[in-house]
């Protein structure tokens, strides 16, 4: 949705130009641009959401338009992404070259652009490290050469950047602000109108259509043979969306869903409300973490991705609180590992252990405190020293 009103009416170039993609870039962004326009008075442009777009940024592109996910939809959407890139790339390295490019997360689209903006003399921040810890560690060299400096939400990114010499620097999580210090899951379940005693299970297959296709049948069966072992446990599933809840309700036989709900959205207080949590791997697991949950992790995919993507992991680890922990603090079941007898069993000593619970609760406020930082202050701090260095 090309923004008419800012390409016809003739104005400066903008001092900062910005990318986001998916609802999460637009608010971490949101958080350092309010950041500086609260300081100085900037005139910001770029692929913007719903909030960089309420703080008066001139959205050139809503960043709804680089929110796609899968292959197929990759493929279909590629010319018009790569023509947008080019006339971003042309915009800002030639006609209106501003004093700073910020990229928010979307690698995919934004390295190539800073590589050729940074080229052309434009400093360059990519906020939100691309995960090259868990694959493709060869792009570091393209995150070199593209960028000018990288904003890290993982306290040991900079320490990898650092190996090739990318100036980096650790801001803090956005998201560890919005998780209270203090959590009572009677409170949460009383919201969700769930049962008041008893334990309870989080299960979360994933967000996305593939991970449901891939992990909802071994979660459902685990939760048949927890059944069996604890015939008053529940559970309690969220999904995005009405097509993903119903997809993996189906998976589930009836006779266990009676004790199961499902909940649209709401998954952070569906983690709160929970004993335990069995889970997919991703961002779930550091929301988990930080509501200080026992969990089990999970991951499955097609055979031939798993084959490709096999080795090339940074660390040992693929679950975010393992990875921070630098420890197997709690279970992954990966690929033919993740059976529903498997999961069965570390669930029920995640539920069960009280030593272990006690322990994880511990190092998981711990971690929570070393991601609560004000992101969006050093984030600005950083943006303005490239603006007039």
């Amino acid at each position: 949705m090309q923004n008419q009103a800012v390409d016809q009416q003739p104005h400066s170039p903008a001092e900062l130009a910005i990318v986001v993609g998916e609802a999460s870039s637009d608010w971490i962004g949101a958080l350092a641009v309010e950041q500086l326009l609260q300081q100085h008075t900037l005139r910001v442009e770029g692929v913007a959401g719903p909030r960089l777009r309420a703080l008066g940024v001139d959205a050139l592109h809503g960043s709804e338009e680089l929110s796609i996910r899968g292959y197929v939809e990759v493929i279909r959407h590629l010319p018009r992404l790569l023509k947008m890139r080019k006339n971003l790339m042309n915009r800002w390295s030639e006609q209106s070259r501003p004093k700073l490019f910020v990229g928010v997360d979307a690698p995919d689209f934004n390295l190539k652009l800073e590589q050729v903006l940074k080229a052309s003399g434009v400093p360059t921040v990519q906020v939100v490290c691309p995960s090259i810890w868990a694959w493709r560690m060869e792009r570091i060299h393209q995150i070199k050469a593209a960028c000018s400096h990288v904003l890290c939400i993982f306290p040991f990114e900079p320490e990898i950047l650092a190996k090739e010499q990318i100036p980096a620097t650790y801001i803090g999580h956005p998201m560890a602000a919005l998780v209270p210090s203090n959590i009572d899951p009677l409170s949460f379940r009383q919201g969700l109108n769930l049962q008041t005693h008893g334990q309870l299970l989080a299960v979360l297959p994933g967000s996305r259509h593939a991970e449901v296709k891939h992990l909802g049948l071994a979660f459902a069966q685990a939760a048949g043979l927890l059944i069996q072992a604890k015939p008053d446990l529940r559970f309690v599933t969220p999904m995005p969306s009405d097509d993903l809840l119903r997809r993996f309700k189906a998976m589930v036989p009836k006779s266990l869903q009676e004790h199961w709900t499902f909940v649209q959205g709401r998954s952070h207080e569906c983690m709160a409300a929970a004993d335990a949590v069995l889970l997919a791997s991703g961002t779930a697991t550091l929301e988990a973490m930080m509501y200080r949950k026992p969990m089990v992790i999970a991951y499955k995919m097609p055979w031939l991705s798993y084959q490709m993507m096999k080795g090339k992991g940074y660390m040992p680890y693929v679950g975010l609180p393992n990875i921070l922990m630098k420890e197997f603090a709690v279970p992954e079941l990966i690929q033919d590992a993740a059976t529903a007898q498997a999961l069965c069993q570390h669930v029920l000593h995640q539920l069960d252990d009280e030593k272990n619970r006690s322990r994880l609760e511990a190092h998981f406020k711990e971690q929570h405190e070393r991601l609560l930082l004000p992101s969006g202050q050093l984030a600005s701090k950083v943006m303005l020293e490239l603006m007039h260095g």
